[in-house]
């Protein structure tokens, strides 16, 4: 089957973007909604702020008032960038377990707990040595030196047998609730081809998921341990001192009591979530989810929701039937996708973003930012008052070609891009 690849190596092929809600304009072989009159879309501009990283696939913050921005890279490391430099000491250095031969495999991202500062450990997701590259979801812990994690204090949380070695997802984030949000990409191949059903619509697999689960012992309510074999589960002694702990399972989750359902299940229907993230402010899910050979696409969970939501794969291709090409019925619980664009020649892969809530930059305030590995581009998304969705692509000024692999966020909520060709993560603002 031929396949588009997402970056130079973070190839998936494509799907895409747009809503029941949005009025879709097709020109020139591109999906763009037309925005009203009373939504303003904000030119942008990209300056270079990091320079020197190495295939960066995330960035982000600690939350922990220490003003340092975390770069991930593809190999195994992460860096900590302070006061106009790379620091020349990574954060943390795991390339000797980390399987980065293919082109989706690696180092994917690292999120911090709520409570850093205090607790010392964070979590990452990367590729292991073992089969052709499982997923690891596991947890760290500082050295004596704040800006340097011990690569020795590893303590496993979470194993997923991949059976390929593309759309691993990678994405982890703490929601406003504290607990773990995991994006799990559909075991690779293409068309979501294993099992009978493929493993984004079978409720027994992990693969093709969001996940949410519980990390953090001190939580004061840690649902149970999880069941079923899928994952490994190794119940390991922290080396702080504490007692037995990996993970449990949120008793909120919308299928910890459904009959043939895995409890980790947030939401399904998912082909490879590059990059999600929550809005700050309304706690409200964006999710950029690759397509398969035809459209991008970008799904939204309302802040209030509690789970369950359906986003169609493999049955659909953003708003199109995938399998059954035609015919196709959205499968119960259905989520149609919020903003959709078509794999052009110069399109292959959507990055999610972020919605824009940082100091200064008004005309950027409120928008959601995604944009294409390939292309560079870079649209902006958002209601109207009518709570129609509208999708546009930015103007980049002075125009920039990259390739990129992840947005990303400071503390104060700045926003950031990084191109994973040279290794400069961009400052965006608006003019």
């Amino acid at each position: 089957m031929v396949r588009r690849t997402a970056w130079m190596w973070l190839a998936f092929a494509s799907p895409a973007v747009a809503t029941l809600f949005v009025l879709l304009a097709v020109f020139n072989n591109e999906v763009l909604s037309a925005a009203p009159a009373h939504i303003t879309f904000p030119t942008i501009t990209l300056t270079p702020f990091a320079q020197g990283a190495s295939q960066p696939t995330y960035v982000t913050h600690a939350g922990d008032n220490s003003g340092r921005l975390f770069v991930v890279e593809r190999a195994g490391r992460i860096r900590i960038f302070r006061n106009g430099s790379f620091l020349s000491t990574p954060f943390l250095d795991i390339t000797s377990r980390v399987q980065s031969a293919s082109s989706e495999q690696g180092l994917l991202s690292v999120a911090f707990p709520p409570g850093y500062a205090s607790k010392g450990s964070f979590y990452v997701n990367y590729t292991s040595r073992a089969g052709v590259g499982d997923t690891v979801i596991a947890r760290y812990r500082l050295t004596g030196n704040a800006d340097v994690a011990d690569p020795d204090s590893e303590e496993v949380v979470l194993t997923m047998v991949q059976p390929q070695v593309n759309h691993n997802g990678g994405q982890l984030q703490f929601g406003p609730d504290g607990y773990l949000y995991i994006g799990m990409g559909d075991g690779g191949g293409g068309g979501d081809q294993h099992g009978t059903i493929g493993n984004a619509q079978d409720p027994s697999a992990l693969l093709g998921k969001i996940l949410r689960i519980n990390v953090e012992p001190t939580s004061p309510n840690p649902g149970s341990p999880p069941p079923g074999s899928f994952f490994i589960y190794l119940p390991i002694i922290s080396k702080s001192g504490g007692s037995f702990f990996t993970y449990s399972i949120p008793p909120t989750n919308p299928y910890t009591q459904t009959v043939g359902y895995r409890g980790e299940i947030w939401a399904l229907g998912v082909r490879n979530p590059w990059r999600f993230s929550f809005d700050r402010q309304t706690g409200d899910l964006y999710i950029g989810d690759v397509g398969q050979n035809a459209w991008e696409e970008v799904n939204f969970q309302p802040g209030t929701s509690t789970g369950g939501e359906n986003y169609g794969w493999r049955i659909l291709e953003g708003n199109h039937c995938y399998n059954p090409p035609t015919g196709c019925a959205p499968p119960a619980r259905y989520s149609a996708p919020v903003a959709e664009y078509a794999n052009a020649a110069s399109e292959c892969s959507v990055t999610g973003g972020y919605v824009y809530r940082g100091p200064g930059n008004p005309a950027m305030r409120g928008f959601y930012f995604y944009g294409d590995f390939c292309s560079g581009r870079i649209w902006g998304l958002k209601r109207d008052g009518n709570d129609a969705w509208q999708a546009q692509e930015l103007g980049v000024q002075p125009p920039i070609s990259i390739n990129i692999s992840s947005f990303g966020e400071d503390q104060a909520g700045n926003l950031y891009v990084a191109d994973f060709s040279s290794g400069t993560i961009y400052m965006i603002t608006s003019p």
